[in-house]
């Protein structure tokens, strides 16, 4: 039981650690309520601070991907409990972004400036939009599954993880990223765009998803387009995505 009580406890910590790195997150990027932000003054050479970021983003980039490969996980989990091994993911990723956020340089330089206050309002409210589709389109998917909780949970319980079935609830019916989608609003709307903001840049890959899912994903990528909406109406065969989740 101390065990079970001790992992629950450090999913519970991780979780914590990426919430408030999440918080820390909306201010670094819109540049208000915290001491560091993506367009600081820039304090030293462009070409110095240009690879610190690169380096930053590679850092980040690579613990992303690594840590989620089948093949890194199914080695991991030899070494940490498996019901803490999304939790530590999650505390890793959460201490890269903390690494960022810390030593982050800025580069300086406007590529826009939006002067007009209603079109600021607009942007602004476009950032805001972008927040709340990643966080919601979180728990659309089972956002304590995301971040490892439901697994920390489930084993203090002694109840078997059960994997998540796949499903398209909501936007994802639409895109086949809202998670990405409103990552593009959170960067992009920004009344003043630096130098800075075109270089934090976001990664993707679907290549796991396809691995997991098998055909149900090679369906899905088929019908849904990945970031835009189509215009065109499409034919959703929710009977086909009912017999995938039995």
């Amino acid at each position: 039981m101390f065990k079970r009580l001790t992992v629950f406890l450090y999913g519970v910590v991780c979780y914590v650690v990426f919430f408030a790195t999440f918080l820390y997150a909306i201010g670094f990027i819109g540049n208000f309520g915290v001491p560091r932000t993506l367009d600081s003054a820039p304090a030293a050479g462009f070409v110095a601070s240009l690879l610190i970021d690169l380096g930053l983003l590679g850092l980040f980039a690579i613990q992303h991907s690594v840590m989620a490969r089948p093949a890194f996980k199914r080695w991991f989990t030899r070494v940490v409990p498996e019901s803490a091994e999304r939790s530590t993911y999650v505390l890793a990723s959460s201490l890269a972004l903390i690494a960022m956020f810390a030593l982050w340089q800025p580069l300086g330089g406007s590529v826009w400036a939006v002067e007009d206050a209603t079109l600021r309002g607009v942007i602004w409210g476009a950032f805001a939009f972008g927040w709340l589709l990643v966080l919601v389109s979180t728990f659309l998917i089972n956002h304590f599954d995301l971040f490892g909780l439901r697994q920390v949970w489930l084993q203090l319980s002694g109840k078997p993880y059960t994997h998540l079935t796949f499903g398209t609830p909501g936007p994802y019916k639409l895109v086949r990223h809202p998670l990405y989608v409103g990552w593009l609003f959170v960067f992009w709307s920004t009344p003043t765009m630096t130098v800075s903001h075109l270089v934090f840049a976001i990664q993707f890959e679907e290549h796991d998803l396809v691995d997991h899912f098998g055909p149900t994903y090679s369906e899905y990528k088929k019908r849904v387009p990945m970031l835009i909406p189509s215009l065109r109406k499409r034919n959703v065969d929710d009977g086909f995505l009912r017999r995938q989740r039995s």
